[in-house]
């Protein structure tokens, strides 16, 4: 990419300090964008268009100025006390992510789960288990997408209207921000242009089928009026095969005015609406004890979902929906869809004082339709077809059905299966035919999952700060509050499952019943339903109303030692409501075939409290917690520094306990010229009273509740070695020592798991990329491998994923000054990656014959993009 010489606008702003590299690429960070309390930034940079910023080159210099986590202004990050990393334009674009938490793979210590497709991705923090969004906090210019955090890459994509990443793990994100004590991850908007106008427009394509369109725009209206505006277009399967082709869209724009004293008025919104595939676990074999493809089922590439799964009527209580049937639909895929409005006021009232205002409203839905192979039945729901259709407990997953087949139909010899899709009968006696089924001979359990949410998120936060200075002693104090006013209605009525085979775009098989010659005389399912209800009534409500207050104090007492300090107080008054089941459940239809009689779990029209010993009758619980922490900053030179924090910081939960986190952590940060920058840290994380539910796998209806605390220690290491002027490699590490303590299920305490390393959570991950910086500002060519350690499908520990590299390639060529070409190829080698195993199968998993279920990353592929900057 070409480069630019601006040391020069770099003095003006830092006046000689240091900041600390990472491994996304280097400009100087605009002083005027929003920080995460929303304090007002200064002017210096604003309106500068794309062109006259700098390019992506490997950060070699600690120079840069973030604003996440930090109240001072223009406070560079080599002064700083927290653990601090962003990414610039130009690192996100290298790293062509092709959903949110892709992206999060550019912060040191996030271990990202990016294998569901472009949402509903999991992501944890420094030994926090895998399968959630707890503790990490994503921010759009300052602000939580979504109070709780969880859910958030639903309704964030990110575009180029984006101008950068920036992340804080620990320290000051847990009083900055609600929930995000492990991490804040902000992702900071470009600011209109007020000099002149500017645009881009990006055109990508991978092999898999996505197509994208990306604009931007912007330009002046007046001398203190401008806007932008953008945002994209796509078109695309997702990343294994799929016969649908998801769509969607999302636009932003702003519209700033600069007050005449200082400051300014901004008025923002977003709209998206946008469909995308969604991947769950999926049947696995192991192969010399590696990971590998069932024959049949290219495990890299193909996909249980398909035509069979397009809409499927399922029964339910007529309470949930009059109709008695709610659809059941593939093709829809997960459509998210939402509308926000947002107002950011900033204005000084002197030269030590500024006030700030931010506030946000959004209205989100979604509908989602994802497949669960392997869900409640795990291993055991996939068994050969031949076992499928014999009526022995220790044989049938589905020997409930095969005897209600009996009751109905006396006259049965013996069961079959018949295609969905082709008609073609097979009995049970018909095993050659049976065992070459797709090559394997399997068939399976899969749940469909129709889960709906509609939630309405308002959020403020109003403060002010205040600067002073004596002699070589400057203190800036920051106060606000923050309000959030949060509704969330979930409908997960009618979630069933289905007999299906085990192939790319897999049949759904009725089971019936036959006499001596093989004649259908009945039908035991409907569609493949073999249950339903397999999740309760799903029916729940939920709400919280927050207030907090927050004070961060940040002191330099002269050039080498700063001190900082934040406290947080927070009050949640939640209700949640859980459907009511009937005492008696309601019969399916009259026109519904099959022997299964009723919609399983049936709610009855009625809410009651989720918890009525916690909330009582009227479902309400006040909760309040302080978040708070303590670090200093000692630079002995320009180019070397140490910090150490302590932060204890928390999550709230609706009415569940609230959970906390305490981390203790130090680094040093040292820079020697061009040749070497790197940071390591130590951290050591204490969770406590981890609590969630999980399916019962014998009973996926009723829900079974873990409460554990964590304890890691580890080290992050964040290097850049550049030993000649246009060749660089850049290292990130995390090093850690997870493990479980004090671990309960349902509230009877089980020694058999302490000491085990969480679910999902690698003691090492690691990235080093390698770096060619062509001549001429031509541009750029890279490769990345990215290693994730073993982990644990359980907190068993009874099955471990093996460790897996992944490596990726990419070139960028600035064709002229104005046109770009980008391509980018990802696992490259076909390497076979398994990021969880089958979460609900509980939390002691085990391997049947050799067979398992998980979800893993896919094999290659390859696209690039065209970018056109006027």
């Amino acid at each position: 990419m070409m480069r630019t010489d601006h040391v020069g606008i770099r003095a003006l702003l830092l006046a000689g300090a240091a900041t600390l590299p990472f491994a996304a690429a280097a400009q100087t960070v605009p002083g005027d964008q929003p920080t995460t309390q929303g304090a007002t930034q200064t002017d210096t940079q604003a309106g500068t268009p794309a062109a006259a910023t700098a390019p992506a080159e490997a950060n070699d210099d600690l120079q840069d100025i973030v604003v996440t986590g930090q109240t001072t202004r223009d406070r560079p990050l080599i002064t700083s006390s927290a653990d601090i990393t962003y990414a610039t334009r130009e690192a996100i674009d290298r790293r062509a992510p092709r959903s949110t938490a892709d992206m999060l793979e550019l912060v040191p210590g996030i271990f990202v789960e990016a294998t569901a497709g472009e949402s509903s991705n999991n992501y944890s923090v420094r030994g926090l288990q895998g399968g959630g969004q707890r503790f990490v906090q994503l921010e759009e210019d300052g602000m939580p997408i979504l109070y709780g955090g969880g859910g958030a890459d639903f309704f964030f994509q990110q575009d180029l209207t984006i101008d950068r990443l920036e992340a804080v793990k620990g320290g000051s994100s847990g009083v900055l921000t609600v929930n995000g004590a492990g991490a804040t991850i902000n992702f900071i908007s470009k600011r209109p242009n007020f000099k002149e106008f500017e645009g881009a427009v990006r055109l990508t394509g991978f092999n898999y089928g996505l197509k994208r369109a990306d604009f931007y725009y912007s330009a002046p209206l007046a001398d203190n009026l401008a806007f932008n505006f953008g945002g994209y277009v796509q078109s695309s399967p997702g990343v294994r095969r799929n016969p649908f082709d998801y769509a969607g869209y999302r636009i932003k724009g702003a519209l700033e005015y600069r007050l005449p004293g200082g400051g300014s008025i901004r008025l923002s919104g977003r709209r998206g609406d946008i469909e995308t595939a969604y991947y769950a676990s999926a049947p696995y074999r192991y192969d010399n004890g590696d990971p590998a493809s069932i024959p049949g089922f290219n495990i890299q590439k193909d996909n249980i979902g398909g035509d069979a799964f397009t809409s499927i009527n399922v029964p339910v209580s007529t309470f949930a929906h009059p109709s008695g049937y709610r659809p059941f639909r593939y093709r829809d895929g997960i459509r998210s869809l939402y509308n926000q409005a947002r107002l950011d006021i900033d204005v000084p009232v002197s030269e030590t004082i500024s006030l700030f205002a931010r506030s946000r409203y959004i209205d989100y839905k979604y509908d989602f339709n994802g497949l669960f192979p392997g869900s409640g039945t795990g291993n055991a729901g996939l068994a050969s077809a031949v076992d499928y259709l014999t009526p022995d407990p220790a044989r049938s997953p589905i020997i409930d059905v095969l005897r209600a087949g009996f009751a109905a139909f006396p006259a049965t010899t013996r069961f079959g299966i018949r295609n969905l899709r082709t008609g073609v009968v097979l009995g049970s006696d018909q095993t050659a035919a049976l065992n070459a089924l797709n090559g394997n001979g399997f068939l399976q359990r899969t749940t469909l999952n129709h889960d709906a949410v509609h939630g309405k998120d308002f959020g403020s936060n109003i403060g002010a700060r205040w600067e002073t200075q004596f002699g070589a002693i400057k203190n800036s104090l920051t106060v606000g509050g923050m309000y959030y006013n949060v509704k969330r209605s979930q409908d997960q009525s009618a979630t069933a499952s289905v007999v299906n085979d085990v192939k790319n775009n897999s049949d759904i098989y009725d089971i019936v019943a036959l006499n001596g010659a093989n004649a259908v005389i009945g039908t035991l399912t409907d569609s493949g339903l073999v249950s339903y209800g397999d999740w309760g009534n799903g029916i729940r409500e939920r709400k919280d109303e927050t207030v907090s207050l927050y004070a961060n104090d940040e002191i330099a007492l002269g050039d080498h030692l700063r001190i900082d300090g934040g406290i947080r107080w927070e009050r949640d008054t939640a209700t949640a409501f859980d459907g009511v089941s009937a005492a008696t459940n309601q019969a399916v239809p009259a026109s519904q075939g099959g022997v299964i009689r009723t919609v399983g779990p049936t709610f009855n029209g009625q809410y009651a409290p989720t918890n009525v010993s916690r909330t009582g009758t009227d479902g309400k619980l006040s909760q309040s917690k302080i978040a708070w922490t303590v670090g200093a900053n000692y630079l002995f030179t320009p180019n070397f520094s140490i910090y150490a924090r302590y932060a204890d910081g928390f999550q709230t939960n609706n009415i569940d306990p609230i959970t906390t986190i305490k981390l203790y952590e130090a680094g040093l940060r040292y820079q020697y010229g061009r040749l070497f920058t790197g940071s390591v840290t130590v951290f050591r994380t204490n969770f406590d009273d981890q609590n969630y539910n999980f399916a019962n796998p014998a009973n996926p209806a009723v829900q079974q509740n873990i409460n554990a605390d964590l304890r890691t220690k580890g080290v992050e290491v964040d290097v850049l070695v550049r030993p000649i002027r246009w060749f660089s490699v850049d290292f990130q590490g995390v090093f850690q020592d997870p493990k479980l303590v004090n671990l309960q299920l349902d509230g009877v305490t089980d020694p058999g798991y302490a000491g085990n390393r969480p679910e999902r959570t690698p003691a090492s991950l690691w990235t080093v990329t390698p770096a060619i910086q062509l001549p001429n500002g031509l541009g750029e060519i890279f490769g990345r491998y990215k290693y994730i350690g073993k982990i644990f499908a359980d907190a068993g520990n009874g099955v471990a994923l093996p460790s897996y590299g992944v490596t990726s390639a990419g070139v960028t060529l600035n064709v002229t000054e104005k046109l770009q070409v980008a391509v980018n190829a990802e696992n490259i080698f076909n390497v076979v990656g398994l990021t969880e195993g089958n979460p609900r199968q509980g939390q002691t998993q085990a391997i049947t014959d050799g067979y398992f279920y998980a979800r893993g990353i896919v094999g290659p592929t390859y696209g690039g993009s065209l970018t056109f900057r006027f």
